[in-house]
């Protein structure tokens, strides 16, 4: 079966490091859906505006798809983050991006359609330009299940951190509240913990550097880069 991208997507992150690990942890983080020329039908999307969340189905298209020389891409285990990083798991018991076919499943709140049409959406955990395979409306009966198990993340309970921003100059424009909902969800890698070392992220036309001590995240600077 070949498929072809019906849109791609558009997101405050250019690059990887950053992006929430799972959709719906930043929900104030916006992004848009903005289809290919083939697929830019209104009719296609009549009735979505019906309702609140939306199935995108995604390609991981910033992993390396190149696999050494006489070896396979398929890696049978993974190291999920919410394991610090460290233990393994079967990579279908896990939400790695490293998959046999580097597709993605994620689930967004449908913000608002636009002319052309372009679908706003909030809570994305996607790069700028990821190609959007599909779209599926959120249907709550046959979707949600509260009471399910969640295997080792059922396990290791995540808390949000504390951000703070002393001394911090904001440019203009910059979604404060977005940038905190990131920031909070820690993007660094899970086996680095040198409260000294200050990281650098990209978000919204801004580069952002911050470091973490005692729990709390500390911006360092916040600078645009337009």
């Amino acid at each position: 079966m070949e498929i072809e991208p019906i849109a791609y997507f558009r997101s405050p992150f250019p690059e990887k490091f950053g992006i929430p690990r799972q959709a719906g942890l930043s929900p104030s983080v916006r992004g848009q859906i903005v289809f290919e020329p083939g697929f830019r039908n209104a009719d296609a999307v009549r009735g979505l505006e019906g309702f609140d969340y939306i199935w995108l189905i995604w390609g991981f298209s910033a992993n390396s798809a190149a696999a050494p020389a006489g070896k396979t891409s398929f890696q049978p285990t993974v190291r999920p983050p919410r394991l610090g990083g460290n233990e393994r798991v079967g990579v279908f018991a896990s939400r790695s991006p490293f998959r046999p076919n580097s597709l993605g499943l994620s689930a967004v709140k449908l913000e608002s359609i636009g002319d052309g049409p372009v679908i706003n959406v909030q809570g994305a955990d996607l790069m700028d330009g990821t190609p959007i395979y599909d779209i599926k409306p959120y249907v709550a009966y046959a979707d949600s299940h509260p009471d399910a198990r969640s295997g080792f993340v059922d396990e290791r309970v995540w808390e949000p951190l504390e951000v703070s921003f002393p001394d911090c100059s904001v440019p203009d424009g910059l979604d404060l509240d977005a940038l905190r909902e990131v920031l909070s969800q820690d993007p660094r890698p899970r086996y680095h913990s040198d409260s000294q070392k200050v990281y650098g992220m990209s978000f919204n036309g801004c580069e952002v550097r911050f470091r973490v001590e005692e729990g709390i995240v500390q911006v360092v600077s916040i600078e645009s880069i337009h």
